[in-house]
């Protein structure tokens, strides 16, 4: 079984422009009263870097973003589309092995932690790597209380129930926004708190069919079908099923996603 799912996911230069339209504002919104000018940040699993290059900007010139992800080709686009953004640094590394030089004030990760099979571990590294008094933030989903209305059709809720099982098997969370706070206890973390960040889409939203039709995206993964876990003609019909859905009934989707954060006293 790959050991690195996030890359079976996010393969494919073309993934980059999807990372590309990620903001602050929309997608890590809880995060922005914690930015003040000036911090030394660090974004783990910063995929091209435009949440980054956000926070770079909030905590002004005198501040500095570095931004990790272990996928290359998303760090060599992400240096040449935020090429003007001074205070922001990307490169390509491991979390696991990534040794900086200096401290950090504040550590984010946004949607990363839910493709880790070792969270404790990382969790522990990053606290390793905050000042004192400096602050974790993680951002993720639990996908086990995803909320459609009405229900899609059988086919997907097969296919996402497989998938599922298919993340749970190679060692992933699915309720990783509800463990992170015991991970945090776990690693010494103090101050921890807890924000509900819900992604709420509803039919006539400009970006519903977009949002919704994620699943179909994550559908055309065929390493569930390579590796047994569902027939190619199944997953092809939760597509099309699926989409027509989208098209036609549905009405919302609601991911949960919860922000915890925590302190190093």
């Amino acid at each position: 079984m790959t050991t690195n799912p996030k890359e079976i996911q996010r393969e494919g230069k073309g993934t980059a422009k999807l990372f590309d339209e990620r903001s602050l504002a929309a997608d890590y919104a809880t995060l922005q009263p914690l930015l003040k000018q000036g911090l030394r940040v660090l974004d783990v699993g910063c995929g091209t870097g435009a949440i980054s290059k956000d926070i770079a900007r909030l905590i002004g010139p005198t501040g500095k973003v570095i931004g990790i992800d272990n996928t290359e080709y998303f760090i060599e686009s992400g240096r040449k589309t935020y090429a003007d953004t001074e205070n922001l640094e990307l490169h390509h590394a491991d979390l696991y092995t990534y040794e900086p030089e200096e401290k950090f004030d504040l550590i984010v990760s946004a949607r990363t932690f839910q493709w880790l099979s070792d969270p404790q571990r990382a969790v522990n590294k990053l606290k390793s790597l905050l000042q004192p008094g400096g602050t974790l933030s993680i951002l993720d989903y639990n996908h086990e209380v995803l909320e459609w209305q009405p229900e899609p059709p059988v086919s997907m809720r097969k296919f996402y129930a497989t998938f599922l099982r298919w993340r749970s098997d190679a060692g992933m969370d699915n309720r990783m926004a509800d463990s992170l706070q015991e991970l945090f206890k776990q690693a010494g973390l103090q101050d921890i708190e807890v924000l509900d960040a819900n992604e709420v889409y509803k039919k006539g939203d400009a970006n519903f069919e977009h949002k919704a039709g994620i699943w179909s995206s994550v559908a055309q993964m065929d390493q569930i079908v390579n590796e047994g876990y569902i027939s190619n003609d199944d997953r092809l019909k939760a597509i099309e099923d699926y989409n027509n859905w989208i098209s036609t009934h549905a009405q919302q989707m609601v991911m949960k996603l919860k922000e915890v954060r925590g302190t190093n006293n």
